[in-house]
């Protein structure tokens, strides 16, 4: 045992540890990505991989909690042997090739590609960690493996920030694949490697540990099930918020999951400074940022973003750390992570697939918040606040008394009887009962009923009564709402807090274009002028349906096709009592349901005079429907006079290159219009400002729009492309060069 002893390399078993963890989050991002031409780019793509991917690492840790009962060198045996039969199945890594069924839920068949692209891969990297850890117990002489969990946390890490920040911007999909492909060999050899090191025999006799630790009863477990739930959960519902609200991309994806992963390794250290004093400081963190998060604030995405993450973390390490503190054993090691990853995994679907299902709003969000105010451990601020509580009677009296207050003035403030007194009264009655409760911390009763009214006052409210209206819908591409604003005498349609239509509701006027699709627009310049650039007859698609409103330019000679994704979506802008569009003036209009470039790709060539773009995920067209190959799509669909326009106006990313470098490597004649609106325009109530690009592979039909004399107002120019911006393609493609630093004034109400 002593020549054992000395021939162990721990630096052998970090490397494995750490290598492993970044290709499994490493390849998460990636797989993703590959995914999104298929699916539409909608944001729930990602949390459906989260499912899978939470669903494989507990199976993972199931496969490596039961051959815990092998002698340590049997395991290495059997998991290399899975190790390497996996790689010979599923190397390089990619997806099959299926495409999506349009019969088929997308919640079921996104998960069923993931499983079948990766699962077993995936499967045998994720049971190494914990594997591993127990090899380095035995192989160690029994030191103690929980601090190689924070190294297998900081690997996670450091995978999922190297997937937006380096490997995407810099390798193709299929560089990509090899990359990943070249690091799973290397795990392998590692993995091995850590398998020569294990012990011969396992100890026996008079050697052997006579130390017997206790088995963890159901409620230590169940506890560490509720402790993995609620950051599993809120890590994904935080997702959906960010990627709702911006845009469905890794960077944005990676974030949340990142900081969820960065937890562990503070949670998990053996230095516990930093670790007790965020768990000291989470109930506050908690009610100042719950409240926060909750409420709806379009007009600054960044702080409402960061309050998030913030929140995200603080719960996270927070509850990780009463995990650590409550660890059993390290003989008892991979039982303990079997239940911490069924939580997790709970967690996730909880948040991807039961909320969606149940819910008409992100309601998983506040009820995770109110959740980890529950759990997180209640400590005084201040020493005379314990004093204040001291004593069953005046506890009771001070809790009543916390209920009373925040009852009444969350009533107030929800009520708004002064309204004429002050601007925001829910905001104020929400610092109120916020007040109240920070000398609540430290009773969990009083402080968890101040936390419920502040998220109630502070948007929750309004919530609940769009729902109980019937004004709001979900489904797997997010969270479609309508709002009617009789001052302004006007209903409006948003997905998230992003505006997709609105429908002026004054008798005679409900058939005029608004919003974005105005005629003094770059689209209702071009419907304006289809006529005299393509003759009677004109056949024209729109993809992206919304309410409907482009739908009110159409001729009664002219052919409409509208590619919707959403059949949520088609639903309400045919239902005349939302939206009244199309049954004024499309009636019996086709509407093909799928991913529209799919459904371009399977239609008949040059069968289109005029196609727009105006399908949006979140508040940006999807990536995939603007790469060389979808480019190539739409020529192949237009008529050889036809007119593309495609909408780019949004809050976060300059579209313009893109467009650029498509138009340029198609041959296509381009030009752009940005129908900028002030905001005390006379028209403001009912016009948005918007960017098109209009795009023809005939100079003539785009010289006919620019200088057409029906069109109501001019403004064209050429497109400004970058230099050295690369194209993007279904291979390559990067958002980091075209972020906005600032949100930019000349766009800030565009879609």
């Amino acid at each position: 045992m002593a020549s054992e002893e000395r021939r162990f390399k721990g630096p052998l078993f970090v490397l494995t540890i750490l290598v492993g963890s970044f290709l499994l989050f490493l390849v998460q991002p990636m797989i993703a990505r590959m995914a999104l031409p298929r699916l539409g780019g909608a944001p729930a793509v990602w949390n459906s991989a989260m499912l899978v991917y939470q669903a494989l690492l507990l199976g993972g840790y199931a496969y490596a909690h039961a051959i815990g009962r092998l002698a340590v060198r049997h395991q290495a045996i059997v998991h290399i042997a899975l190790l390497l039969v996996a790689a010979f199945f599923w190397l390089p890594i990619g997806l099959i090739a299926d495409r999506p069924p349009t019969n088929v839920a997308a919640e079921l068949w996104v998960p069923w590609l993931l499983i079948l692209s990766i699962g077993p891969l995936f499967f045998a990297v994720s049971a190494q960690a914990p594997l591993v850890q127990r090899w380095y117990n035995a192989a160690s002489g029994g030191r103690d493996p929980y601090a190689l969990y924070a190294a297998s946390n900081l690997g996670s890490f450091a995978g999922l920030i190297t997937y937006p920040l380096i490997v995407e911007p810099l390798l193709p999909l299929d560089s990509q694949s090899w990359l990943w492909t070249t690091g799973y060999l290397l795990l392998v050899l590692l993995v091995a490697g850590c398998a020569l090191m294990l012990p011969r025999r396992e100890a026996t006799g008079a050697a052997a540990p006579t130390r017997v630790t206790e088995r963890p009863g159901w409620k230590r477990k169940l506890y560490w099930v509720a402790l993995a739930f609620v950051p599993s959960g809120l890590m994904l519902s935080t997702t959906t918020h960010m990627t709702t609200d911006i845009f469905a991309m890794p960077l944005l994806w990676v974030l949340p999951l990142g900081l969820y992963l960065l937890s562990f390794s503070v949670a998990f250290a053996e230095r516990r400074g930093v670790a007790d004093v965020i768990t000291q400081l989470s109930p506050l963190v908690i009610l100042v940022l719950g409240g926060l998060t909750i409420r709806v604030a379009p007009e600054q995405p960044y702080f409402a973003a960061f309050c998030g993450l913030t929140l995200l973390f603080v719960v996270a390490v927070t509850l990780h750390s009463e995990m650590y503190r409550t660890r059993p054993a390290p003989e008892r090691l991979t039982g303990f992570y079997l239940w911490m990853s069924l939580g997790g995994a709970l967690g996730g679907v909880f948040s991807g697939l039961i909320a969606p299902a149940v819910f008409d709003w992100t309601y998983e969000h506040p009820l995770l918040i109110l959740a980890a105010g529950a759990l997180v451990p209640q400590n005084f601020l201040f020493p005379f606040l314990k004093g204040l509580w001291r004593g069953r009677t005046r506890s009771h009296a001070l809790t009543a008394a916390m209920l009373v207050l925040v009852v009444v003035i969350g009533a107030i403030a929800i009520q708004r009887p002064w309204q004429w007194l002050w601007d925001d009264g829910p905001a104020i009655g929400a610092c109120a009962i916020g007040f109240l409760t920070l000398f609540c911390i430290g009773r969990r009763l009083p402080y968890v009923m101040g936390l419920i009214g502040v998220i109630l006052v502070f948007g929750g409210w309004d919530s609940l009564q769009l729902s109980m209206k019937g004004d709001r819908t979900r489904s797997y591409f997010g969270v479609y709402t309508i709002r009617d604003y009789p001052y302004e005498g006007v209903r409006t349609l948003a997905h998230g807090t992003t505006s997709h239509g609105l429908q002026i509701m004054q008798p005679g006027r409900q058939t005029e274009p608004t919003s974005y699709y105005a005629p003094q627009s770059g689209v209702g310049q071009a419907m304006i002028a289809l006529p005299a650039i393509i003759g009677d007859g004109a056949r024209v698609g729109i993809v992206g349906l919304g309410t409907g409103t482009l739908a009110c330019y159409a001729k009664p000679d002219q052919h409409w096709t509208f590619y919707e994704i959403d059949s949520t979506v088609v639903g309400i802008a045919r239902d005349p009592s939302k939206f009244s569009f199309l049954a004024s003036c499309l009636p019996q209009v086709p509407i093909v349901l799928g991913d529209a470039r799919l459904s371009l790709a399977a239609a008949v060539p040059k069968s289109l005079d005029l196609l727009a773009l105006d399908a949006f995920s979140s508040d940006v067209i999807p990536l995939h429907l603007l790469t060389q190959e979808a480019f190539e799509t739409y020529s192949r669909v237009l008529s050889d006079k036809g007119l593309l326009l495609v909408h780019i106006s949004n809050r976060f990313l300059d579209l313009e290159p893109v467009v650029a470098a498509a138009a340029a490597k198609g041959g296509w004649t381009a030009a752009l219009l940005h129908d900028f609106v002030e905001d005390d325009a006379f028209d403001s109530t009912f016009r948005s400002s918007s960017i098109w690009v209009a795009m023809s592979r005939d100079p003539a039909s785009l010289g006919k729009l620019i200088n057409s004399d029906d069109i109501v107002a001019g403004g064209w120019r050429p497109l400004i492309p970058r230099q050295g911006f690369t194209m993007w393609t279904d291979d390559f493609a990067s958002i980091l060069p075209l972020l906005y630093v600032f949100q930019p004034d000349a766009i800030d109400d565009a879609e």
